[in-house]
């Protein structure tokens, strides 16, 4: 696909200050082409590592000898530092300027990430998944808030999403390049390049944002909000923690108090934030945010969206490898097809928005529950002299409908957020996707789970898991229509792709 955005490289120098409506004054701060690749590499590095260590943990039991509530601290450590911090990363960004705390993020990522593949027992690997994952939320806020603040038209439509397409793809190559690293067991070293592999990679990175990447920020630093930060957080950990630890712990009592604690606390930081806000203070999130149709609807979209998305890629998992015992790297390789397609229709949905609006993400959802129908039906009637390739058509229709999706939902979710305030927003859609991820795996897998038993009901739980998804799609599908401002970014699409 052409781009349409400038690849000149923007002069260094010192940082334009912003007025006190946003960014900064005169010369607005432009994300070259280059510029864009470089931070997407910022969400494909912390979006890899979310997944690829799934197919590692067995390595890693027989390697480090890991009870099993460590390893499940493996993936949860790393999910809930992330998700925490989200967006005070966000709120840090707009205030000592994106370029900056890029650039730390990045650098922690590589430390901790070498920390990782160097970690010589299951505490210490814990530790360091826990310091990548609040790496990772240093960094990933600051890419979309860039976008939002350095382009506008087609080249946020391009680069919104070019930013669904890195995130989706991570989802699928997590698994595929994970299943590759450990099988080839690279030097004897096992499950450990599945780190490293992440420092080269983050070196070159820091080499190049630092060049190409705009340094973006509002223009009156505020003091960080303590009391917001300390309740989000609370909520956050309310909510992930028993997600993520209950089914492996089989629900003990507190983790279902502190499922029921999650909106108390949720309440009083609304409440704290609202006061703050309205005392003319900067708050960790303005409620102020939420009063933009388009951050209020998208993020109700977005919720069942990656809830959906979470669970399928968990079930998927599991139906290939339990139920027709192939192998993790077998698993992975089953997805290439659907990467493909995602691939394509997210690269596509710029062009299509411009010119069928909310139509897209419609015809996206139903397309998703079209092949999730097709996937049931085929794992129903094939079962059990089912081959990995026989899921490809179902898996190829429902990954172009969810490419026709997710990048559009970052575009609506932000549409109507202010630069000044693009690092909490993005913070807060980013928050919202990890939960909803997790949810989607602590609910629907767990149904998959139960209704599989010991394996004799793998089907029947697969097919009744995707009729739900199927369900999901359409109520997507159904509330994709009538988003705000699609006339007004059509318009401005086509004047800038003119």
């Amino acid at each position: 696909m052409p781009s349409t955005l400038n690849t000149s490289v923007p002069a260094r120098g010192p940082v334009a200050r912003a007025d006190a409506a946003g960014e900064r004054p005169g010369a607005a701060p432009t994300l070259t082409t280059t510029g864009l690749f470089v931070i997407l590499v910022g969400v494909l590095l912390p979006m890899l590592d979310f997944f690829i260590v799934n197919v590692a943990l067995p390595t890693i039991d027989n390697d480090l000898r890991a009870s099993q509530p460590l390893l499940e601290l493996v993936v949860s450590g790393y999910a809930t530092a992330y998700a925490l911090l989200l967006v005070l990363g966000g709120r840090l960004g707009d205030t000592i300027g994106r370029q900056r705390l890029f650039l730390a993020g990045m650098a922690a990522f590589t430390v901790t990430s070498l920390a990782c593949g160097l970690a010589p027992s299951a505490p210490v690997l814990v530790i360091a998944r826990v310091a990548q994952g609040a790496s990772a939320a240093m960094m990933v806020p600051q890419v979309l808030a860039t976008i939002q603040a350095a382009t506008s038209g087609e080249r946020r439509a391009r680069a919104l999403a070019r930013y669904g397409a890195t995130g989706g793809l991570a989802a699928v190559l997590g698994q595929v390049l994970g299943g590759l690293l450990v099988s080839a067991n690279i030097d004897g070293l096992g499950w450990r390049p599945i780190f490293l592999v992440n420092v080269p990679i983050g070196l070159t990175g820091l080499v190049l944002a630092r060049r190409y990447m705009p340094d973006t920020r509002h223009g009156a630093p505020a003091p960080i909000d303590g009391a917001g930060t300390a309740l989000l957080g609370l909520t956050t950990l309310a909510v992930l923690v028993p997600l993520t630890e209950g089914r492996s712990l089989r629900w003990p009592a507190w983790t279902i108090a502190a499922l029921l604690l999650a909106p108390v606390v949720a309440t009083v930081f609304w409440s704290v934030e609202r006061r703050i806000e309205g005392n003319g203070r900067t708050p960790l999130v303005p409620p102020s945010l939420v009063r933009h149709p388009s951050m209020r609807r998208g993020l109700l979209l977005a919720l069942p969206f990656f809830a959906g998305f979470g669970a399928f890629m968990f079930c998927y998992a599991l139906l290939v490898q339990d139920g027709l015992h192939a192998s993790a790297l077998t698993a992975g390789l089953g997805l290439a097809p659907m990467a493909v397609v995602f691939l394509l229709a997210s690269l596509s949905t710029s062009r299509l928005l411009a010119r069928y609006g909310p139509k897209v993400l419609t015809a996206g959802g139903l397309l998703q529950a079209l092949g999730l129908i097709v996937l049931a039906v085929t794992v129903w009637q094939g079962w059990p002299h089912l081959a990995v390739i026989d899921l490809s058509p179902g898996l190829m229709i429902a990954g172009f409908g969810q490419g026709l999706l997710m990048s559009p939902l970052f575009g609506v979710v932000l549409s109507q957020v202010p630069a000044a305030t693009a690092g909490a927003g993005s913070g807060v859609l980013t928050t919202t996707q990890q939960t909803a991820l997790a949810l989607g795996v602590a609910t629907l897998g767990s149904l998959f789970l139960a209704l599989a038993g010991d394996g004799t009901g793998v089907r029947t739980a697969f097919v009744v898991v995707l009729a739900v998804q199927v369900l999901i799609a359409v109520a997507v599908a159904a509330g994709a229509c009538g988003l705000p401002g699609w006339r007004r970014q059509a318009v401005a699409a086509v004047g800038s792709a003119g």
